[in-house]
């Protein structure tokens, strides 16, 4: 043995040894083992309860690859199937029925809706509601029809109502009466060709007729023939009828207009 390991085991022997040495266990006992087995058990039935909702949602609102419900999106764009519901305003593009489909669009109230340009100003609206179509700006359509056993009406509530086309505008009824009536005057105007009135009889009521009497003795004599004359302003009158025409001897009547 050399002298170092002598030294050595000398003084392994001659330390102080501790009677009561104290041993400290290594982990989580007691009511902490327990609380943590609780919040373990807690997140575990937290997560399987998401897991069964998330796939109830999925479920209920057949969510698929191509979209949710009867909203289907493709190459070409959205394409909804069925009845649905808005509650937040939509804006489209373009929308489309289904091939030999109805477009039906449903509210509890009107039904408006507004074309705007890029600047975001108004420049069309239509609004549906129990009184019929209102159009907020001009109109342009091949056909305007109402409903069966229902009468259609254009109406102009505050401002005039105006039909234009290039190529003439035609109103006709096949099977009733057509009647033009208004509160001021009715003019009737043909720039470049004229006004052709084609019917078996044409009347013109409450026109001012003139007198005739053809000596002081006979006044009291009835006319029953009359002809018909036009003022320099347009205004038409019935004449007593004669052998030539006596429009000139009635002509006090157009200056009374």
């Amino acid at each position: 043995m050399t002298r170092e390991q002598y030294i050595l085991a000398t003084q392994q022997n001659n330390l102080p040894r501790a009677e009561n040495a104290q041993l400290y266990p290594v982990g989580i006992y007691g009511w902490r083992k327990r609380c943590l087995y609780f919040f373990v058990l807690l997140l575990l039935v937290t997560m399987i309860v998401n897991l069964a909702m998330t796939i109830w949602i999925l479920k209920v609102m057949n969510f698929t690859v191509d979209g949710m419900g009867n909203l289907r999106v493709t190459k070409k764009g959205i394409r909804l199937e069925g009845i649905s519901e808005f509650l937040l305003p939509l804006y489209v593009k373009e929308i489309h029925s289904r091939k030999d489909s109805p477009l039906v669009l449903q509210s509890d109230r009107n039904v408006t809706v507004n074309a705007r340009n890029h600047m975001g100003q108004l420049t069309g609206q239509l609004t549906v509601g129990t009184e019929g179509a209102v159009f907020g700006h001009s109109v342009e359509t091949p056909h305007i029809r109402a409903e069966p056993s229902q009468d259609l009406r254009l109406e102009s509530p505050t401002r005039s109502l105006i039909m234009e086309a290039p190529r003439g505008v035609q109103v006709s009824a096949a099977a009733g009466d057509f009647k033009a009536t208004c509160r001021k005057e009715l003019h009737l105007q043909s720039t470049e060709g004229e006004i052709f009135l084609n019917a078996d009889t044409i009347r013109l009521g409450n026109l001012p007729t003139g007198s005739f009497s053809s000596s002081p003795s006979s006044s009291n004599a009835q006319q029953t023939v009359y002809e018909l004359c036009v003022c320099p302003n347009g205004k038409l009158y019935l004449s007593p009828a004669g052998v030539g025409s006596t429009c000139q001897s009635s002509s006090n009547i157009c200056l009374w207009s």
